[in-house]
């Protein structure tokens, strides 16, 4: 069974740092795009970051861009997101998702097909 698990998430001061990361098993994502995507209470869920297979190419949106930083590591089947200069408006769960269809670096959440179950972060002011 294929499966993406995040882990990382927590509570943290504005201003502090985390680093969530995103476990595959099941099959190997070394030929994938993935990306992180995060939901707060009420929202709709909303691009963070993408990274291509060989992290060539990485995408931000603009609300996170120059404080977080999306990697990977292919022999682990993993994928992190570096989470610099927190901001209370960062609280969400945040998921990690797997591209096997489209190929492309992308903010679109329909171009993904693998989704974690999600882990919590809480930044408090």
């Amino acid at each position: 069974q294929v499966q993406l698990q995040e882990s990382g998430g927590q509570l943290v001061q504005a201003g502090g740092s985390l680093r969530l990361s995103c476990a595959a098993s099941g099959r190997t994502f070394s030929n994938n795009v993935m990306a992180w995507f995060r939901q707060a209470p009420g929202n709709e869920r909303e691009f963070v970051a993408a990274i291509g297979p060989s992290s060539s190419r990485t995408l931000y949106a603009d609300s996170v861009k120059g404080r977080f930083t999306i990697s990977r590591d292919n022999a682990k089947n993993t994928e992190y997101l570096q989470m610099n200069s927190l901001k209370p408006e960062d609280t969400a769960v945040y998921y990690c998702a797997a591209d096997t269809t489209y190929y492309i670096v992308s903010q679109f959440s329909y171009h993904y097909d693998y989704w974690g179950q999600g882990t919590q972060v809480t930044v408090s002011s």
